[in-house]
């Protein structure tokens, strides 16, 4: 019975001093008693300030276009282009001007070639029918009618027209010869022709001159022809030997000579070969030499330089320059047409000319349209045709987004949009191209706000300089410039209150006792504000104290004045210099 109460009191004993330790730990220690207050400080720091409002949105084009063969209106361009190839893709970024296409037309380089022929073959026609230069037909005064002029340098011979005499269309008016170099067609034998050779020295007896003339072969026929006696058998007098008829089989050559002065055409002359090259006949007296004589005689058929003047449209001669057998210089004058139907056909032909130039301009101007470029700097939407497929003028075949003149449109609260004006600088980040800014303006705010659950939200809209690399739909943020200053007093915003209506902060002074004093406060973001009286470089303004602590609460460290300093995103901001307090 005895042990059974002495366990029952051991048991009693550890339970209640079990019990009582438990307490003794569950209860904390009196804390040691304060004297006062600890206060958390931080000092009044000079640097710069930045302000400024973040809005995010969506970019979107402002603006869209088409890709389309260019629409030019014309009687004879093309009704229709194959696109040959697509040079872009759905999604492929592109810059103005840049070819997006090419497209085919047979149709239209057949068109240009044909034309081109038909232009320069009528301009020759007309510049040798007013006997100008091509190039000089647009300068052409209609009125003066058509002057003929010498072609070469020469003599004038066979001269038929007066002045107010008529003309007929076709009409020979002159011709102009170069009378300093003759030319002959002799007549050669089998045996004769194989001793002849091109450059060889020709001798020439005229029966009209004491002596011997020089000329020159310049060329030989190696064939053949049959000819008959009466045409090679020539007397003295030019005159046909009459006789038997035969046929021989004849070789020709061309000789040509300088004119002493009385050669003319339809003399009649004996031909001998020298045997020695042309250029060698200087050294040797000709009148001496022993000559091969053909068996025929041969005759003058005229001089090497020779032109025939012909009327190219029926008129009236109104001037005649020269006279018959004077001598005239390229480009002189010779006679002058004139006329109402001369004028006219003038005026028309000119007229045609144009127009034809006109339509070969506007042909060659369309081979440009063969390369479709975008119109803008922007994002290919879509592509609704493959090569192969045919296109008219005027066809939208895809369409593409400008991306170089974007829109970003966001919304801000009550309070930020006093921050947000018209015409503010903006600059715009995507999360898809980290490291690159766009710049960009605020273009409008919403004067009236919107109530969304309870807070007023004012639309922002915002114009941003953007590049091929966006895409409409990103994503973006936007900063807004409200306003900075440089090198200013600045204080935490914790130690900032209000009291009577004036903006207020407590310094510690040095003696330990906290003061009010009244600010005047400049730019603020959401770090610190700037002040601009009150307060001087290096005073400490309390930002919090242990007299604001609950019951409750209690100073986690009493490491509470240590100063931290910190600069962030371009602004110098200050932070409490004593650990958060609970």
């Amino acid at each position: 019975m005895l042990q059974r109460v002495i366990m029952i009191i051991v048991i009693l004993g550890i339970v209640l001093g079990g019990g009582y330790y438990a307490f003794q730990q569950l209860i904390p220690p009196p804390e040691q008693e304060m004297a006062g207050p600890v206060y958390s400080t931080q000092p009044v720091t000079r640097g710069d300030i930045r302000v400024g409002v973040d809005i995010t949105g969506p970019l979107n084009p402002s603006r869209g276009g088409g890709l389309q063969v260019e629409y030019r209106p014309s009687s004879i361009g093309v009704s229709s282009y194959i696109i040959e190839s697509l040079l872009v893709e759905e999604g492929d970024p592109v810059r103005q001007g840049q070819v997006v296409a090419v497209l085919d037309s047979p149709d239209l380089y057949s068109k240009i070639k044909n034309l081109e022929d038909e232009i320069s073959s009528k301009r020759k026609y007309l510049a040798d029918l007013l006997d100008v230069g091509v190039d000089e037909l647009t300068g052409v005064n209609p009125a003066r009618g058509i002057t003929m002029r010498a072609p070469i340098d020469g003599r004038v011979i066979g001269l038929v027209v007066e002045e107010g005499t008529e003309v007929g269309q076709g009409q020979t008016v002159a011709r102009i010869v170069d009378d300093s170099r003759f030319k002959m067609t002799v007549n050669m034998t089998s045996g004769e022709f194989k001793q002849a050779k091109k450059g060889e020295l020709v001798i020439l007896r005229f029966p009209q001159f004491d002596t011997m003339v020089e000329a020159k072969v310049v060329d030989i026929n190696p064939n053949s022809m049959p000819m008959k006696s009466s045409e090679l058998n020539l007397t003295a007098d030019g005159s046909v030997n009459s006789g038997l008829e035969s046929y021989e089989h004849i070789y020709k050559a061309t000789i040509e000579g300088k004119n002493p002065g009385l050669i003319q055409p339809g003399m009649i002359a004996q031909v001998g070969f020298a045997g020695i090259l042309a250029e060698s006949s200087e050294k040797v007296d000709i009148n001496n030499l022993d000559a091969r004589w053909l068996r025929y005689r041969a005759k003058v058929d005229g001089f090497v330089k020779e032109e025939r003047i012909f009327n190219r449209a029926e008129g009236i001669a109104t001037v005649v320059y020269v006279r018959e057998m004077e001598m005239v210089k390229a480009g002189d004058p010779i006679v002058s047409m004139a006329g109402k139907e001369v004028q006219q056909d003038i005026e028309n032909r000119l007229e045609e000319l144009r127009r034809l130039e006109a339509d070969l301009f506007d042909l060659q101007s369309q081979i440009e349209l063969l390369e479709v470029r975008a119109p803008m700097d922007g994002i290919v939407a879509s592509i609704e045709k493959q090569p192969g497929q045919s296109l008219h003028p005027g066809e939208w075949f895809g369409y593409i987004y400008n991306t170089s003149d974007m829109r970003l449109w966001g919304q801000v609260d009550d309070v930020d949009v006093l921050l947000v004006q018209q015409g503010a600088p903006v600059q715009v980040t995507v999360d898809a191209l980290p490291g690159k800014v766009f710049e960009g303006t605020v273009e409008m705010v919403d004067t009236m706000g919107t109530d969304h659950n309870g807070i007023t939200r004012f639309g922002v809209n915002i114009k941003v300089v953007g590049s091929v690399e966006l895409r409409p739909g990103m994503q973006a943020k936007a900063h807004v410039e409200a306003g900075s200053a440089e090198n200013v007093l600045l204080v935490p915003l914790e130690s900032i209150f209000e009291e009577d209506g004036q903006t207020k902060v407590e310094i510690l002074e040095s003696s330990g006792i906290p003061k009010v004093v009244s600010v005047q406060l400049g730019l603020m973001n959401h770090r610190v504000a700037e002040v601009k009286s009150g307060l001087e470089e290096g005073q400490l303004v309390i930002t919090g104290s242990t007299a604001d602590l609950l019951p409750s609460q209690r100073i986690k460290s009493n490491d509470i004045l240590l100063p931290v300093n910190e600069e962030s995103d371009g602004s110098q901001n200050s932070n409490a210099n004593a650990e958060s307090l609970n």
